[in-house]
């Protein structure tokens, strides 16, 4: 099976669950592949921003984390741990990087340093990483537009006017507010059903 890591796929990424994702892609099911990196690019691309490195190397952090989620998917027993298991693959990748960065550096004044132990993952980080997935899933579930508007008002620094939200969004200014309200209630749900505290 090739890995098609860049190709967009016609299905959502939520059309199916990571069960069925990962039973297709351990099948050699392309589509399926895709669909999966779909649903988890965001979540591996935010470790390594979180770890501060530059674009280039969050690329290879992404490429590493998906090259091992290809090798290792067979072996994965549960697929709701799927996520988990992806940050923390994400996360050995930046260390592994960020220790060569320091190696660099510090093996050149003192080369008999020992070479530091892999921490574990930092709760905080799993916590937080964990809750922006949850976040990015149940926007997902959201129409187009309401999808649009919480982008708008809630995700652009700094946040739309409501004149330039009703414009885009063709609605009246008058009702943005109580559109806004029935959004953020459906978000709020879906929030709430993925288990969102």
């Amino acid at each position: 099976m090739t890995p098609v890591i860049t190709r967009a796929s016609k299905k959502s990424p939520d059309a199916w669950d990571d069960g069925r994702l990962v039973k297709e892609c351990v099948s050699g099911n392309e589509e399926a592949w895709s669909l999966l990196i779909e649903k988890y690019k965001a979540l591996i691309y935010s470790i390594p921003v979180k770890y501060g490195l530059p674009p280039h190397e969050a690329a290879d952090v992404f490429q590493s984390t998906c090259m091992e989620l290809l090798t290792r998917l067979p072996q994965l027993r549960e697929p709701r741990a799927l996520p988990k298991w992806l940050m923390q693959v994400a996360h050995h990748q930046c260390y592994r990087w960020k220790r060569q960065q320091r190696r660099v550096v510090s093996r050149d004044a003192e080369p008999d340093l020992p070479v530091p132990e892999t921490p574990a993952i930092a709760e905080s980080l799993v916590q937080q990483t964990q809750e922006e997935q949850m976040l990015r899933e149940a926007m997902a579930f959201l129409t187009p537009q309401c999808r649009r508007l919480v982008e708008l008002l809630f995700f652009e620094v700094p946040p739309r006017p409501y004149s330039d939200v009703a414009a885009e969004l063709g609605l009246a200014v008058g009702s943005i507010g109580f559109t806004r309200q029935k959004c953020i209630e459906r978000l709020r749900r879906h929030l709430d059903e993925l288990g969102f505290h």
